[in-house]
């Protein structure tokens, strides 16, 4: 699975020690993520979205991001 969380997370100067802390998961669960090693639980997909929303769009109600922008699915994800 494709993700933007690195593009996001460095565009918000943010480690990946730093998102894992908000999230409640390792660095290494992050750097995972980031290199498509593992499929994140919709739990876990859901808590970064919110992070993001709150960090770049600080409660603007009219901006914000949905799960399927950060987290790309491939056609080939369903078979």
């Amino acid at each position: 699975m494709k993700t933007m969380i690195k593009y996001l997370r460095q565009e918000l100067k943010m480690s990946q020690q730093e998102l894992g802390d908000k999230v409640g998961v390792t660095r290494q669960t992050i750097n995972a993520l980031e290199n498509g090693r593992y499929n994140p639980s919709l739990f876990l997909a859901y808590d970064i979205t919110q992070v993001f929303n709150k960090m770049m769009f600080k409660g603007d109600r009219e901006k914000y991001f949905v799960m399927e922008e950060i987290f790309l699915f491939d056609d080939d994800y369903y078979r």
